[in-house]
């Protein structure tokens, strides 16, 4: 199929979801603040601490915040436009995916469409805004090479953060319960990422930079943005970190959807 048919098809399924969605606009509201709100408070966390520790291990208030708000921002993308992954247990559990294997368009894009977390829209606003006052007070010196650079980083984070997603969504397909926790706790495992990885044991540093890539979605970009010379290079591995996320992903979800059963009833 076409790229550009996929990206009509996909506008289509997330316009009627959209639709459903702001029928209810109280609960829209209530979601985008409550997600923001949680942001501005992580924020007021980090600026007590440097308040007190104006270092901690070589890194500066910004250049952490910055970090923390790239994992925000790249979960907000998730949520709002690929919230889908995070229904995969129901789709499986209740036989729903029986009618997306029905239809003539890639499952994979259906279940990117399956829902929508307004919830994301707040933390892609205050993210956003961190992230900017984060390069204003960084001292950067800006080339038109550099802003390039920024913005296929932050293309690479939200690959890696939504190949994360769909992959660790698509144990659905082997841990066949309503309480299935395991995608909530390779999610929760981000808030590593959250902060410098000099912090952590080398053991971990290699995991959230192999197994669950996570580093370069803000370590490793903030490295590049703040000049950390003794981290040069290593942002260069996130288009490859990005696509090998990716194809592992998809890998997994192709393969767990071979052994789909349905409902059985």
């Amino acid at each position: 199929m076409r790229v550009s048919r996929m990206f009509y098809l996909y506008r289509r399924l997330y316009v009627q979801q959209l639709k459903a969605i702001l029928e209810y606009n109280k609960d829209f509201y209530i979601l985008m603040c409550s997600a923001a709100l949680t942001q501005v408070l992580g924020f007021v966390f980090l600026w007590v601490i440097y308040d007190r520790i104006p270092d901690i291990n070589g890194w500066q208030f910004w250049e952490v915040t910055f970090m923390y708000a790239m994992i925000f921002v790249t979960e907000g993308v998730g949520s709002l436009f690929f919230e889908g992954t995070w229904r995969m247990g129901r789709l499986v559990n209740m036989g729903e995916m029986d009618r997306y294997l029905l239809r003539p368009v890639p499952v994979v894009l259906q279940v990117f469409c399956t829902g929508i977390g307004i919830n994301g829209l707040g933390n892609l606003l205050i993210g956003g805004v961190i992230i900017w006052q984060s390069l204003v007070h960084g001292h950067i010196h800006w080339t038109l090479g550099k802003i390039s650079i920024i913005l296929l980083l932050l293309l690479t984070a939200v690959i890696i953060r939504v190949s994360i997603n769909l992959a660790a969504n698509s144990a659905a397909f082997w841990i066949k319960n309503a309480g299935n926790a395991f995608p909530l706790m390779v999610h929760n495992l981000a808030d590593l990422a959250k902060y410098p990885l000099t912090l952590f044991p080398q053991a971990i540093r290699v995991f959230v930079s192999t197994v669950l890539p996570y580093a370069f979605i803000s370590f490793y970009p903030a490295t590049y943005v703040f000049g950390k010379s003794e981290w040069s290079g290593w942002w260069m591995l996130a288009p490859v970190a990005a696509l090998g996320s990716a194809a592992a992903a998809y890998g997994i979800f192709r393969f767990g959807l071979s052994r789909y059963e349905s409902t059985g009833n």
